[in-house]
């Protein structure tokens, strides 16, 4: 089977400038998901989607390809990343080239390594699933929240109260670092996969949104204790 890693990574960050090539433990941040594709050794292409030149630049300096630039239609504010796959498998299929798979690795996932994409695809492939989706589980239960009416605070669902958390069902939330579809169903649900996908659970150790300023020290921070328990092991 053919497969192909994207990298989807736009120009124009406004809560952190330059966020995609910015370095994170010094190295720019995007390096991480392409040599971790690279490194996994399965796939056909690791491309990088983007409308930066610097991007480009730094996307083919750590071992990616570049074989287009991403149109102004797909980089704007309000372009989804269902947009931009589709707009990618569109032009590699103008080129003669297609694939039966595909990884979308976000360029900001410092957390995906070549073996959690090796796991993750053995996984996706053995289960025959349309979509594999990388979650980790919530902390704190859910069920045991708290909402704010007229200033005061009243539990969201009052027959948890006294719940014990190891005795509610877990529920879990998407880690945020890539995904893997089968192609062919990708293309005839439109891009919204619904149904047939299988989790891939990561730990909370290795999970963190990085929005702000404080996500990226506590990325970091979380970064180099993964490093050192990998370098233990």
């Amino acid at each position: 089977m053919s497969s192909i890693a994207i990298i989807t990574a736009r120009g124009g960050s406004k809560r952190i400038p330059g966020k995609n090539i910015r370095s994170f433990c010094g190295r720019p941040i995007i390096a991480y998901s392409i040599e971790a594709a690279s490194g996994a050794e399965i796939y056909s292409e690791v491309m990088v989607s983007t409308d930066s030149e610097e991007i480009a630049e730094t996307a083919v300096k750590y071992g990616a390809s570049v074989p287009f630039m991403r149109s102004a239609e797909t980089s704007g504010d309000h372009a989804t990343t269902r947009d931009v796959l589709m707009e990618v498998l569109s032009e590699y299929k103008k080129r003669g080239r297609s694939f039966d798979d595909m990884t979308c690795i976000y360029p900001t996932a410092p957390f995906v390594t070549a073996e959690k994409l090796r796991a993750a695809m053995k996984l996706f492939r053995e289960s025959r699933s349309s979509l594999l989706i990388p979650v980790v589980q919530f902390s704190y239960p859910p069920q045991r929240a708290y909402i704010i009416e007229d200033g005061k605070l009243r539990f969201k669902w009052e027959e948890y109260r006294y719940a014990r958390s190891q005795d509610t069902e877990p529920f879990y939330h998407e880690a945020g670092q890539f995904y893997c579809y089968n192609i062919s169903d990708y293309l005839a649900a439109d891009g919204t996969i619904r149904e047939n996908i299988v989790p891939f659970i990561l730990p909370e150790s290795e999970v963190q949104d990085i929005d702000t300023e404080e996500d990226w020290k506590l990325a970091e921070l979380k970064f180099e204790l993964m490093r050192r328990k990998n370098a233990d092991e």
